[in-house]
């Protein structure tokens, strides 16, 4: 006689749902490579996704490129919109997206004033929250502003925290975060390898067609700068450091994609136009970016996330900035913080087009930020070591 062994639920067991809470293009770059890594565990988890559009046309870029569809988009974003406006308005509209849905995980990335309100939100809820790029740190309250402190307060609210490096791990441990302290690397790098994948499946005459401008042997000089606490004088010193370089270095390409902040584009345009090797261009897509960004000799940046994704292509990276929460790019070689002085950027800059041996130091240098599995790493821990914990109540 055959006796049926005991089962302790027949119940098919509900997946475990996730909330993507995320307004910029930086952010929706580095979680897209993670949605895609969780979509594919259908059966275990449910993905949805909130955009803030605390950041709205370069978000959309996104989304576009990388085939993310949120659920629920807030579209918060109005012209010279405050801090006070992006707070206020993020916190009380996930009110109701957090009531209603109810997921079991909220995951943010970095350090924008929409992660750190979702995480905040979430907190409220008594929802976990996962933080992707935990641990950063300049330890300067007001550089970045208001990213710093966006940064901290998110990892203070984490539950779970997803850090690129060791020395970030270190920063969480001295702040006595120490569990649940996850070193997996970047996604930065995943989304530039995916995104690299899929302009490799494309037609590249679009790309040629929209940089045709440029000569195709021509050194290229990338710039973007867009920093609250350059704004002003640092960001005059910026321009004026770019115009004195395009009359020095005539025959290489100085492209700046210009950030749509008029804090911005006002001294850009008053100081760099009309040059004719500055290429002052609109806010380039993704793609086209990442396309520019692999045919570039160098790359003069005050973005965060640049420090990370241009070494993986073998550019050198002129941070322009007096302090970095990437020091390790900096103790590695990949990068270099050449402050916001007219002189020092000009030296910087200058050194690396007229000597090829030291561009080539920074080129071989390893990028520590990881090799591209940081997605897969991430769904591993909450697959095996965090799952099961969120499908118990609160």
């Amino acid at each position: 006689m055959f006796i049926q062994p005991a089962c302790r639920n027949t119940m098919p067991t509900k997946p475990t749902k996730l909330l993507f809470i995320f307004g910029t293009r930086p952010e929706a770059i580095k979680l897209a490579p993670l949605i895609r890594e969780f979509e594919k565990k259908k059966d275990a988890f449910e993905v949805k996704c909130c955009v803030t559009a605390q950041h709205r046309e370069m978000l959309d870029q996104v989304l576009h490129f990388f085939d993310i569809r949120p659920a629920y988009d807030l579209n918060i974003m109005q012209p010279d919109q405050s801090l006070f406006d992006v707070s206020a308005s993020v916190l009380k509209a996930l009110e109701k997206i957090l009531k209603d849905y109810d997921p079991q995980l909220v995951i943010v990335q970095g350090d924008t004033t929409t992660a750190f309100i979702a995480s905040l939100a979430a907190y409220y809820r008594k929802i976990k929250i996962a933080h992707v790029e935990a641990g950063l740190r300049s330890d300067d309250k007001y550089a970045p502003f208001p990213e710093e402190v966006n940064r901290l307060l998110a990892d203070h609210l984490a539950d779970y925290h997803f850090a690129p490096t060791a020395s970030a791990v270190s920063n969480l441990k001295r702040e006595h975060i120490t569990k649940h302290v996850y070193n997996v690397g970047n996604t930065v790098i995943d989304a530039l390898h995916l995104g690299l994948r899929l302009l490799k499946d494309g037609d590249e005459s679009v790309y040629v067609k929209h940089f045709s401008m440029l000569k195709q042997s021509q050194k290229i000089v990338l710039i973007t700068g867009h920093r609250r606490e350059n704004f002003g004088t640092p960001f005059e010193n910026i321009c004026y450091a770019i115009k004195e370089l395009a009359g020095k270095y005539s025959d290489t390409a100085f492209v700046y994609p210009v950030h749509l902040n008029p804090h911005v584009r006002e001294p850009v345009n008053k100081i760099l136009s009309g040059l004719s090797n500055v290429h002052l261009v609109e806010p380039l897509s993704y793609p086209h970016f990442i396309w520019l960004m692999n045919k570039c000799s160098l790359v003069l940046t005050d973005s965060g996330g640049l420090q990370e994704e241009a070494p993986s292509l073998g550019k050198p990276v002129l941070v322009m900035r007096e302090v970095t929460e990437r020091p390790e790019g900096i103790a590695a070689g990949t990068a270099r913080l050449v402050g916001t002085s007219k002189e020092s950027i000009v030296n910087s800059v200058s050194e690396l087009l007229s000597n090829e041996n030291k561009r080539q130091e920074m080129i071989k240098a390893v990028n520590p930020y990881g090799d591209g599995s940081s997605s897969a790493q991430i769904v591993a821990v909450i697959e095996n070591e965090i799952n099961e914990k969120l499908k118990t109540k609160n």
